[in-house]
């Protein structure tokens, strides 16, 4: 706990000096969860990258992670995430961008190879389009998928259902047909809402009964 606040300065000093050098393209920085994070503009997202790689102070070398995240209730309702590691200086940072599904995001293939798979993912699940991507395609779903599942509008059981069709000897795509509707369960015990006797109940009971009764002839 003693290196928690020393620490937590560092970081902050760092942002600050990062702001610093890359001016108004860091639009904002924070500490969260003992990591920082800065907020950058899409459009300079591989200026800011390269430079957090190749800066002497910062050495982030590594790209960890890339991910999306959808919130429906913004104009740009998508955030992408770039995670970062330094290893020389065993720090951690975040980097976040806004997008949205008209204006697309700088690839980051230039600056880190293997954001080549995460940029497909994001692009697969999420429907963030990424610029002068070298192959985007879909990574996970099939490639005449509908929609991108990981969207919070996305319905529950998707658009279509697909099928092997025996006659056609290939796989076909229908509208979903549901058998049953949702339904919604407690997932409780089901001996918990049981209130009635249950058959050998009564002999449980009668053997309870007469170890009581011997224990008070005792």
């Amino acid at each position: 706990m003693a290196d928690a606040q020393p620490h937590t300065q560092n970081l902050s000093d760092l942002g600050e000096t990062i702001a610093s050098q890359l001016g108004d393209v860091i639009t904002s920085t924070e500490i969260i969860n003992d990591e920082l994070v800065l907020h950058a503009e899409r459009s300079a997202i591989v200026k800011v990258l390269t430079f957090l790689r190749d800066d002497v102070n910062c050495q982030f070398k590594l790209l960890m992670e890339l991910c999306g995240v959808d919130y429906p209730e913004r104009e740009d309702r998508f955030e992408v995430v770039y995670c970062l590691l330094s290893m020389t200086q065993n720090h951690r940072v975040k980097v976040k961008v806004a997008a949205n599904e008209s204006s697309p995001v700088p690839s980051a293939t230039s600056v880190f190879s293997s954001a080549g798979w995460w940029e497909r993912e994001a692009w697969d699940l999420f429907g963030i389009y990424f610029a002068d991507h070298p192959d985007l395609r879909r990574i996970l779903s099939d490639y005449g998928f509908e929609g991108h599942p990981l969207r919070k509008d996305f319905p529950l059981t998707g658009y279509v259902e697909i099928r092997y069709d025996d006659e056609q000897k290939r796989v076909v795509y229908e509208p979903v047909k549901l058998t049953q509707e949702f339904r919604n369960f407690d997932f409780l015990s089901p001996w918990e809402g049981v209130q009635q006797m249950l058959p050998g109940d009564e002999k449980a009971e009668e053997q309870e009964e007469a170890a009581a009764e011997k224990g008070g002839d005792a």
